[in-house]
């Protein structure tokens, strides 16, 4: 057994984000599977680690590539499932990762092709692929555009619906890959990750990225990540006490607002208790000033 754990965001980040010819190979090689689109060059825009996190809800460990023909793809590794809804967060980066393309003094035909590319340990989708495709449709799963034309998807990989057992020989490369990823802490200890990192030139290439990392280097990631999830942890507690704060506040306005409503309809009551009143004793008053005549008469 070992520390490396690739599900772990930094360790994902650095395995295939640092700038060197390794981690550029691995980077095309994940690219290349789970997109199922040949992957000849691929620069990483944002290769640099995040040192302060502590007041950030949503750090950037996530990897910003471009292709050569300036397809952008946003990877990510998530983990813990937070207490944001994921669907919602994932479809908030596609619609920010396209909507940062400059336009200026072009045609919207000329926008690049946006992915957004995200492996989570959770099971959000009704169905049983491990790996889904989500782009614009309609209930009846018409395409609002041509596909040529469709510059926008979400490319999901649930690996909790990995069938752990299924024998090495029957995986698929994304299986395999992902089972790499669940099992690689275990090294040669596992028959599985044995066998792939004997024959597998892809597994291979990863096993030699996740070699450079010392057992040292794997505990400072480790405690990173922790103090990462920590520190979301506090900030959705906090967001979760404000929430509650406003709740109260939005509660107590209503109350106040019904208690000066009831105070303005008792108002209105008297009021309309004092006209009548003062009605009855107009009648009264009429009725007295008429009874001293009658008996005149």
């Amino acid at each position: 057994m070992r520390y490396a754990n690739l599900l772990n965001d930094f360790a994902f980040k650095y395995v295939f984000g640092e700038d060197c010819k390794e981690a550029n190979d691995a980077l095309k090689s994940l690219l290349t599977v789970f997109l199922e689109r040949k992957v000849n060059k691929v620069v990483v825009k944002n290769s640099e680690m995040v040192k302060d996190y502590s007041k950030m809800k949503s750090p950037r460990l996530d990897l910003l590539v471009e292709f050569d023909d300036q397809t952008m793809v946003d990877l990510e590794m998530q983990l813990r499932q937070t207490k944001d809804n994921l669907p919602i967060r994932f479809s908030y980066y596609l619609a920010r990762l396209h909507g940062s393309q400059e336009l200026e003094g072009k045609y919207y035909g000329e926008l690049k092709e946006t992915i957004v590319l995200v492996f989570f340990n959770v099971n959000l989708i009704d169905n049983h692929r491990m790996c889904n495709t989500f782009t614009l449709r309609n209930e009846e799963g018409l395409s609002f555009v041509e596909e040529s034309q469709d510059r926008m998807k979400l490319r999901t990989v649930e690996m909790e619906k990995l069938d752990l057992n299924k024998p090495l020989k029957d995986m698929n490369e994304q299986e395999k890959m992902i089972y790499y990823f669940l099992n690689c802490h275990k090294g040669m200890d596992d028959s599985k990750i044995k066998a792939m990192i004997e024959s597998d030139g892809v597994i291979q290439m990863l096993e030699k990225r996740v070699e450079t990392i010392s057992d040292d280097g794997w505990k400072k990631i480790i405690e990173d990540f922790q103090k990462l999830h920590e520190n979301e942890e506090r900030i959705e507690l906090q967001l979760e006490l404000e929430e509650a704060q406003k709740q109260i506040k939005e509660a107590q306005k209503a109350r106040e607002e019904a208690r000066k409503e009831k105070d303005a309809a008792r108002k209105e009551k008297d009021a309309a208790r004092k006209e009548k009143d003062a009605a009855r004793k107009e009648k009264e008053e009429a009725h007295n000033k008429m009874d001293p005549v009658k008996r005149t008469q």
